[in-house]
This record gives structure tokens, sequence and C-alpha cells, in this order.
């Protein structure tokens, strides 16, 4: 068991309060890390450190290119640490080794990508008249704030303070209470660098005590939040009370749409994936099949085929399926089950599973559910476990209108081998990424990634996000 601090202003502190908490990994619910309870007094030092870090002449005069070395180098850390960090990865998060290891590789690559991006991000000029110059630079923003989720965090602390450092801002990261660790060897290995003192910061605690101070901070001038919806709403609008942009990403209800005429292994690997991964743990996990009512019957009987022969086990083992986060979770998920049994037909799983010599930890067995209503709550919600809800259409105007049926669009999958029906649908389905025969592309790193409706606003990953950490200055020069 490990004890980890802040660091704040270049070093490492203990809360202000002396309280700390315990990280249990999920897996066997035993603990293995406490880290500090961090403080509205402990976000405030680390805001004004980082706001007087933006200021001095020891990080404005770093150059874009020499900023770009900088996240180089922790990319050339994380590698050089990769069988590490993948171990702790699943330790914390519960997910297989092996998505732990791609975790740590998109790591990598997000810290390569703005690295290369630092010195590339051009500004423009606009023909006035004769006499003025004008143009337009871009500049940044200040103190971000970077809330981190959970289920993805040194995924999803590199592709934001990667895009946020570019671009010359100083940062304050808050890692998840229930998954630290990485986000803790990430900032050794800031330390490591020996940046100037506050350009770097990161804070831990609950979300409701340190995640809420650092949101709602005066001297923050972006928040980049990835979680619930409720949660986001109230991110969202403490920023804007000190009229601040906020980056929010909040979830999804997730679509597969399976054609008759699909390549079938192909769609069918890839809609069993999209939900197992992390324990179906993830913002964007394909939790909505929607299948062509022709193709149901031959489709699902394999999708339960291929569910019942999945292991399950502790993340470390690389079972296919690791187990749900904490008990509150695994209680949300099962509440659900209990409410398909009632609307629907359970074709598989709905139920817990006991792991030899990992009694402690909280397993399920995936599951499929059919016969429920378009507007239930287990099609409309986010379930965040390994929970495939089945529905079907008769033609592609159906299939729309069921893509579209919920309050989410963060991502969907298209599986047909017809170019018409494929394009058709991504011009109409309100989703922010739309794939075609295949779901996630790799991880996605060069592409921008975010919601319709309430899956949030903003995007991340790719340039895209470059521009969430930089404010546009136009500059006109008269001359003669």
């Amino acid at each position: 068991m490990e004890t980890f601090y802040m660091y704040i202003n270049g070093k490492w502190v203990q809360s202000t309060n002396t309280n700390v908490i315990d990280v249990i990994n999920p897996s066997n619910g035993e603990k293995i890390a406490i880290i500090p309870r961090g403080t509205q007094e402990d976000v405030d030092s680390a805001v004004k450190a980082a706001k007087s870090a933006f200021h001095k002449e020891d990080w404005r005069k770093v150059k874009a290119f020499e900023r770009g070395e900088i996240l180089f180098a922790i990319a050339d850390k994380i590698k050089a640490h990769r069988d590490e960090l993948a171990e702790l990865e699943s330790l914390d998060v519960g997910k297989p080794l092996s998505q732990a290891y791609a975790d740590v590789d998109a790591a990598v690559r997000y810290f390569r990508f703005y690295g290369g991006a630092a010195d590339k991000l051009m500004g423009d000029t606009i023909p006035i008249e004769d006499g003025v110059l004008d143009y337009v630079v871009h500049e940044p923003v200040g103190v971000t704030a970077h809330i981190i989720p959970w289920n993805y965090p040194l995924q999803i602390i590199s592709r934001s303070v990667a895009a946020a450092l570019a671009t010359g801002n100083t940062v304050v990261v808050k890692s998840a209470e229930d998954t630290p660790m990485t986000a803790m060897r990430l900032t050794e290995f800031f330390d490591e660098l020996r940046l100037p003192a506050g350009v770097f910061n990161h804070v831990t605690g609950y979300g409701h005590e340190a995640g809420a101070a650092l949101a709602s901070h005066p001297l923050i001038n972006h928040v980049t939040f990835t979680g619930s919806v409720n949660t986001g709403i109230s991110v969202g609008e403490a920023a804007m009370a000190n009229v601040v942009p906020s980056t929010l990403e909040l979830g999804g209800k997730s679509p597969n749409i399976v054609f008759a005429d699909c390549d079938v292994e192909s769609a069918l690997e890839g809609v069993i994936q999209s939900i197992i991964q992390n324990a179906g743990q993830t913002c964007s996990a394909g939790s909505r099949l929607l299948v062509e009512e022709s193709f149901k019957q031959v489709f699902v009987e394999r999708i339960v085929k291929r569910f019942n022969s999945l292991t399950i086990g502790p993340g470390i083992q690389d079972k296919d399926i690791g187990p749900i986060l904490n008990e509150k979770q695994f209680r949300h998920i099962m509440r659900m089950i209990e409410l398909a049994k009632e609307e629907g037909d359970i074709l598989t799983g709905g139920n817990p599973v006991t792991v030899k010599d990992y009694e402690r930890g909280f397993y399920m067995h995936p599951t499929v559910i059919d016969g429920i209503d378009r507007d239930s709550r287990l099609a409309q919600e986010e379930i965040f476990g390994p929970v495939l809800t089945v529905f079907t259409f008769k033609d592609i105007e159906e299939a729309l209108e069921l893509a579209n049926s919920t309050d989410y669009g963060l991502v969907t999958g298209i599986w047909t081998k017809n170019i018409n029906t494929a394009h058709y649908l991504a011009s109409r389905i309100d989703s922010g990424q739309i794939f075609i025969n295949n779901y996630g592309a790799g991880g996605g790193v060069q592409m921008p990634f975010g919601g319709y409706k309430k899956s949030g606003f903003g995007r991340e990953k790719g340039w895209a996000a470059l521009y969430n950490y930089t404010v546009m200055k136009n500059v006109a020069v008269k001359y003669s």
C-alpha cells in the first residue's frame, strides 16, 4: 500500500486538514493506497500557484517548440514505464490488463500528438484595406482545470493536459478519488522534468469538495470535465458563474446499427467489444443494439453465445471482463437489471458472479436485454455496465428514428456494405462521432471527440482540442 501526496507549486504536500481517502482495488476490495482529502484551501493554493506561474517569465519565455519537447519527454517517460503504468491502471480501475496497456499506449500518443502541434497552431491575416495590417493570434487562456473521471484516468488526463500545455497554459488536475494511481505516477514524471513551479499541479479529494472548489474558482480560465450529466450541469454552472468556458463530455447511450448485409464477423466483434470494454464502464459504450428485423434472430443468438463464453475475473489476469468499480455502481446496475426483469426479457446474464479468491470484488455476467420499450429507462439512461439492450427496425428510416431517440448523442456505429445507407445515416444521426464498419478506430487520438445533446459540448482529442485552451485575439495596425 502506498501513501500519496498532492503536488502544488512544485512541492509534494498533504491536505490542510490532514484527512485521507482510501483507494480500493475493485478486483478484491483491498486497500491499495491512501490519498489526501483535498480541501477548498488546497485547491485555492494550487490555482493561485498556477496563476502566478502563468504570468511569470520563467514559463512565458518557454518557446512553443520547447513546450513540445516537454510533452515529448513525458511521452518517453510513459513509454519507458509502460508495464508499470498498465499494471497500476488495471489494479486501480479493474480493467483487463490488455485494455490498460492500450490506455498507456494512447497516453503516449496524446503527448506526442500535442507535442508535435505545439509550434504549429498558426494565426491568420485578414485583408481590410490599404494601410491596415490585421492579424489574428491564438493565445493561451491562462489556468485550466481538469476534472478527471475514474474509468480512463491516464487517457483522459493525457488528452486534455497535453493540449493545454502545448498551447502555453498552466494546469490544475483533480484526479478521481477512486482511481488516482496513474495520475500520481504521471505527476511524478512532471516533477522529474523540473518545470517552473506551478505550471503543473495535482490535487486529490472528493468531487463534491475539491472538484467543486476547482470548477468554481474565480481564477480558473477554462474547465474540462468528463462525467455524469447532473455533475456536468453543476460544473458548467459553476464555470459560467465566473464567465468561464467549459468543455463537458457527459456520456452516452450509443447505438450500433446492424443491417442484414453487414460483414457478420466484423459487426459481431465490434458490437461485443464496444459494450464489454472496461466492463461497460465507458461513456462511448455501444449499449444499444439496433438490428434489422429480418436479421435479428441470427445475430442476437451469436451475441448470446459469445457472451456466455466470455471470461470474468480480476483485470490483472486479463480476463475478458473485469469487476465493476465499487458497490455503489454495482447496485445501480443490478437495480436496472431488476427493472429489465419486469419490462422485458433477459436473454443471458443479469446475475452477479463470484470469482474464487476475489469474493470481495463486484463481478457480473454480461447481459443482453430484449423486448423493452424504446422509452424505458433501460433504453434511455446510462447503465454503465456490460448490459446491451436490443431493438429492431424494418427500414432505414426506423433505424434513424431509433438512433436519435435518446437525449444523448456521443458515438454511433453503422454496420452495412451499402455505402448509400451508411452515408445517409451518418448525415442525419445526431452523434459527435460516427463509425462505419468499425467502432473506435484505434483509439481515435487524432479525431475530435464530443457529443450532441446531453452528451455535452466542446471537442476533445485531435487538433480541435487545442482551441479549447486558447483565446483568439485580433490586432489591427494602421501604417502609412
